[in-house]
Parts: C-alpha cells; structure tokens; sequence
C-alpha cells in the first residue's frame, strides 16, 4: 500500500486496538473512522460509504463465542449486501474463520497481528469494495441504459394478426436460451425484438450487448468482437476485452449478420461451436456464456443458395427465427402508431395537438412506407415540429414527392456497384446532404449508410 486509499470504519470496544489501528494505517489509507460501539453501525453506514469494515468478533468483556461479531455482520449485511467485512479477533480458530467466511465475511484477522499482514489482508479488501462497487455501477448504468433505448418503445405498438404473431413467439422463447434470429426490412424493429426478449429472460439483470455488424470493417472484426493484447498490433496501446467477453453472462445482440464475409463468417462459426474466444495476440482461450441474438434485413436463405452465407452458421443463429413485417403488411397498425408518436412529440415539442385529420391517415394508410415505422416515427415528428393547426393535415406530411423523387432515378449502368453509388449520391443531393433522411429514403440505418458513403469515398 504505497498511496493512500480506502475508506476504513474500525469497530472494536478496546480503545488500544483503536489506536494501534489508527496508528498503523494512517500512511496507508486516505480515512479511518474508528467507533468503540457496534450500535452505532446503522447510523454510519447509513450515513457515509466505507471500503472496508474492520469488525471485533466479541464486544462483551470475557467473551470468546464470537457471536456478537456474527450477529453485527449480518446488520451489516442487511445495510449493504456487498459490504466488505474483515473480522478481528484474539480468539480466532480454523473453525471459526470458516464460519465467519461462510457468514459474509471477506477475511479474518488475528490479534496480536503482524504489521504486513494486515496491510495485506486490508489492500486486498479496499480492492475487492472497489471492484464490488465498479460491478454495481456498471449494472445501474445498464439498467438506465436498456431503459433511455427502450424508449419510445418500451413495449410494441400493433393489433395486427401479423405482431401478434410476433409477440406469442417472443413470450414463448424469451425465457429460454435459444439462438434467435430476427429477420426484417431496416426500421420494423429488430432491436426492439432483441431487447425485449432480453428483458422477459433469465439474464434480464445482466448486460444487454448491441453490436452493428455492418459498422465494423473486416480488418478490425476480431479485435472488436474478440478483444486484443496489448501490442497485438500498431494501434493496440493496452488489453481490451471483446464484445463477446463484456456480453459473457448475458446477451449479445449482432445486428446485420447478414453483411459478414465468409471469412468473418468462419470466425464466428468457431467461436459459437467452441464457446470461447482468443483475444488477438493472446494464447488462451476464455470461455463465454452468451445468449446470441441476430438480426439481418437481407434475404438469408437466398444467400444460402447463393453460398454468400455458411449454412452451418445460420444453424447455429436461427433455432428460432422471428420476422417482422413490414409497415406496408400491416397497415391496420399504422393509426395506433401514429397516435402514439403523436403523443410522444406533441409533448416533446410542448405543442397542444388534438389529433390527425382523417384524409392525413388516410394518406399515411396509402403510403408504402420504405423506412417502416422508423420512418413513420420520422414523419410524425417533423409534422408536428411544422404544423401550424391543433389537428394534423395532410400537407403536414411530404411523403409523395419524396418517393416519387426516389422512383426518378435512372439507371445508366447495369453495374450494380455503380447503381448503387449513383442513388445514394442522388438521394444524398434531394436531401440536401442530410444523412438521416437520405438513409430513411434508402431502407438503411444511418450507420449503414456511412459505411456505404466510405466505401465509395463520398
């Protein structure tokens, strides 16, 4: 212990002890409360955070049985169930330090004790509060997390046959650990599926783990799903851990399975067939204990035929598949969707909107909706942002000449990669260069389409 660190309550009813403790550690640790009264513990700890609680065994002159110091170990453990207790004693046994161990306890210590030993046995505790204390950040910040992007959605909205299918498959398979993948057009809401089915399963407390496949260029694929050493590579200035080993215990999400290449595909393959993963650099293996759920918008099982996707792969992703249709297969949804957003932004916007006009349902009804409900959601929001009634009109929505613009596209080659780069620079130019549109008008997700513009240097 060569900085001071830790936060240190010492309770013993002998006020040498104190003293001796105070004395010992005040070059080692940044705070020592001591207290010669263990009724006083529910107050401090209700009061203040302490890294270590240094515990006597026997508050009562002559006592030997331990059972005082048991039974304020467990008050402690009822304030503060990752508490960090290390008992200390003159009367200590084998049998009772495993007691004390099995109790709650972190460590035991004999009086008289050996200056090194319990600088020791004390570092080692301030280490284990901190990362106890690290682990349960991490959980509360999960948990704030899951729940800011589950909103707006934190449950689906649609009455149709079709998402009712959806949510009876989900009830059923969510508190499983079936591999499940999500097939869908870009914007129907995969995500919302993989969440959902992480939150109605057995690892609902432990992270959910969101990773956009098409995001993550080939070269970089291994480091960042698999995690690296230190110096594996020019970039690689310290240990990271993958997605799959931050994932281990709970669920790991791979959106867009769909874009990997055969070799990634072959690297994956291996890892779900194994269990474990090697980080780049490193010579062992870690195990992994994953629930995997994936996502692609393309044709999965055309791509088996065209042997761009590995049929052993897709048996390892899909034990159950789930498909979300798209906005245009069920369009009975569409008003429900619409009011829902319609409340979402109207008080987001602090605008007192009534309702939609029955002509601008109709007229969102009638539309093919390419972005799906991302879209909607979209179009929704920038009608409100520009309505200057109480009631949506039809004009608030610019939904035709948008796709009728995207239907005017030629096309002068037969060059698919040419094809492609032309309409993105063409939808880039009628959305005056705002990525976010262009992306819904194309089907992609934003990211997608970054990647896209990337690759063809735009």
């Amino acid at each position: 212990m060569n900085e001071k660190v830790g936060k240190i309550l010492a309770i013993d009813d002998n006020e040498d002890i104190l003293f001796a403790l105070k004395l010992l550690l005040k070059n080692h640790v940044e705070v020592i409360h001591a207290e010669t009264s263990p009724e006083k513990i529910p107050e401090l700890l209700h009061s203040d955070n302490y890294d270590v609680i240094l515990l006597d065994m026997n508050f009562t002159k002559d006592a030997i049985s331990g059972q005082e110091g048991f039974h304020w170990l467990n008050k402690i453990l009822e304030i503060d169930p990752d508490a960090v207790v290390v008992f200390i004693t003159a009367y200590g046994d084998a049998e009772k330090a495993v007691k004390a161990i099995k109790s709650g306890a972190t460590d035991f210590v004999l009086k008289p004790w050996q200056n090194e030993k319990i600088l020791a046995t004390i570092s080692s505790a301030i280490k284990l509060s901190r990362s106890k204390s690290e682990a349960t950040d991490l959980r509360k910040k999960q948990k704030e997390i899951s729940a800011i992007q589950d909103q707006p959605f934190h449950e689906f909205i649609g009455n149709s046959q079709e998402m009712q299918q959806v949510f009876s498959t989900i009830k059923k398979v969510a508190k499983t650990d079936a591999n499940i993948l999500i097939l869908g057009e870009n914007g129907t809401g995969k995500e919302l599926v993989a969440r959902a089915l992480h939150r109605d399963s057995l690892r609902k407390d432990e992270v959910f783990i969101s990773v956009d496949l098409g995001s993550i260029t080939e070269t970089l694929f291994e480091s960042e799903l698999f995690g690296h050493m230190k110096g594996a590579f020019t970039d690689a200035k310290k240990d990271k851990p993958g997605r799959f080993e931050i994932a281990s215990g709970g669920t790991l999400f791979l959106d867009e399975i769909g874009n990997l290449s055969l070799p990634m595909q072959v690297k994956l393959l291996t890892v779900l067939e194994r269990r474990e993963i090697t980080r780049v650099g490193a010579n062992k293996a870690n195990k992994i204990d994953v629930r995997l759920i994936c996502a692609t918008n393309n044709d999965i099982h055309q791509m088996i035929q065209d042997e761009s996707f590995r049929q052993d792969l897709l048996y390892r992703v899909n034990t159950v598949e789930i498909y979300l249709p798209p906005l245009r297969e069920r369009t009975g949804d569409i008003p429900l969707l619409a009011e829902h957003f319609l409340s979402i932004y109207s008080k987001k916007y602090r605008k007192k909107i009534k309702g939609i006009n029955a002509d601008a349902l109709k007229k969102l009804t009638q539309y093919q909706w390419p972005g799906n409900v991302r879209e909607l959601q979209h179009a929704l929001e920038r009608a409100i942002i520009m309505s200057d009634s109480d009631v949506i009109q039809p004009d608030d929505f610019s939904l035709s000449t948008r796709s009728e613009k995207a239907a005017e596209i030629a096309i002068d080659t037969y060059n698919l990669e040419e094809v492609e780069k032309n309409i993105i620079v063409k939808i880039l130019k009628q959305n005056q260069g705002n990525v976010t549109q262009a992306a819904t008008v194309l089907g992609l997700t934003r990211t997608s389409l970054y990647r896209r513009m990337e690759k063809y240097d735009l």
